[in-house]
């Protein structure tokens, strides 16, 4: 089974193919902006990454969700809600965590099948 890498750096790829199955790395949005604003921004990378990879958000198996204060839950969720839409909601999981900057609110990890 081939492994297709895009966007590959020398530290990682933004996402990796194996098979039916597509992993995007943690996308985050602008260090700065809001909540809001960088989870806007996040799921248009998402679409964006997994649409060149064969894929596209009705296929997203499962998402992990880290927010640096989990008190951003409610302003996180409203963007995501509108997102998803209420049309097929992957599993997920939403966790706070110390990301790589103070500057980034929120990162999200994607799992989709093609």
């Amino acid at each position: 089974m081939t492994i297709t890498r895009i966007d590959a750096g020398a530290r990682m790829s933004q996402a990796v193919v194996h098979g039916d199955t597509v992993y995007l790395a943690g996308q985050v949005g602008a260090p700065g902006e809001s909540v809001t604003a960088q989870t806007k921004a996040i799921l248009v990378q998402v679409e964006e990454l997994l649409a060149r990879a064969g894929s596209g958000k009705s296929k997203i198996l499962a998402a992990t969700i880290w927010l640096a204060d989990m008190s951003d839950f409610g302003e996180m969720n409203a963007v995501w809600d509108a997102w998803v839409d209420g049309q097929d909601a992957p599993a997920r999981a939403t966790g706070e965590a110390k990301l790589a900057t103070p500057d980034y609110k929120v990162e999200i990890i994607i799992t989709a099948a093609r």
